[in-house]
């Protein structure tokens, strides 16, 4: 029996049909009762805090089986701010008329993620859209920006999205079979860095400094390979971070900034990625 063929003969009952015949049963107090239904039909159930195990699982398990279905076998992680506009667009997060200046300035990284993304995708396509495709969070800004050049040139774009406690939706550049959302934030990183070949950043908030230093943490480690891990904005990122510092105070090793690159434009970036594949 081939598990990825729904058609596949076997002497048991499929899950799906079996669903179908629980739910035309005759209605009487024993089947409407809770205890009655599935238990991986029953939502109630599957969210009880004792099934935190199994939905981790599941979490991790549905991604994986989309992406390997698709043939995707690695990817390019564009991580960076949310509250970035277009260039032209209303900085709709600013909070004063400083940050509203500093985000409208700051428009031209929502530019720079769309150029990237382009050229990776032209690289992916070379993989018939295996290797080298795009992955963001799947939100506004940057994100928007990554998922949106590359279907520029009409290739292939994941969204890794997450519920959160404001109302948020995935933008509409995502790839439609590739845009999941998730309750663990842990599983999402996980999806991030299972296929990376390279990790670039862009200005961005707490949720990108997080997904940097995690990153950052794996490879000094060991527990990942070495990727480039490329900084977009090289005057954003000194202020932001001062690694010489840390160095300087002995918490990370002298030439553990050696782990970063700092550029300014895409064609900058995608030239650092194909000088360490050797493209």
């Amino acid at each position: 029996m081939d598990a990825k063929d729904k058609s596949s003969w076997t002497p048991l009952p499929h899950s799906d049909e079996d669903l179908k015949r629980a739910r035309s049963v005759p209605d009487t107090p024993q089947t409407r009762s809770d205890t009655y239904r599935l238990a991986w039909d029953d939502e109630e159930f599957m969210t009880r805090r004792e099934l935190r195990p199994v939905r981790l699982q599941l979490e991790l398990l549905k991604p994986e089986m989309a992406l390997a279905e698709r043939g995707i076998r690695s990817t390019v992680i564009l991580f960076g701010g949310a509250r970035i506009p277009e260039p032209g667009g209303e900085a709709w997060a600013a909070k004063n008329d400083v940050q509203k200046d500093n985000l409208q300035n700051n428009s031209r990284f929502y530019e720079e993620a769309r150029k990237f993304a382009r050229l990776c995708s032209e690289q992916s396509a070379k993989s018939y859209y295996r290797e080298y495709v795009v992955v963001t969070g799947g939100g506004p800004g940057v994100m928007e920006a990554g998922n949106r050049g590359a279907a520029d040139c009409g290739a292939p774009t994941i969204g890794l999205n997450i519920v959160l406690p404001h109302e948020q939706a995935p933008n509409l550049y995502v790839t439609p079979e590739l845009c999941f959302n998730f309750h663990y934030f842990a599983i999402r990183k996980m999806h991030f860095m299972m296929r990376a070949k390279a990790v670039a950043v862009f200005p961005g908030g707490f949720g990108t400094m997080d997904e940097l230093f995690e990153s950052l943490t794996l490879i000094q480690t060991g527990r990942m390979e070495r990727m480039p891990v490329i900084l977009f904005g090289k005057e954003f990122w000194k202020h932001a971070i001062n690694l010489p510092y840390l160095a300087e105070q002995g918490t990370i090793s002298p030439g553990d900034d050696e782990l970063i690159t700092f550029v300014d434009t895409a064609e900058e970036a995608w030239a650092k990625i194909a000088e360490f594949y050797e493209l």
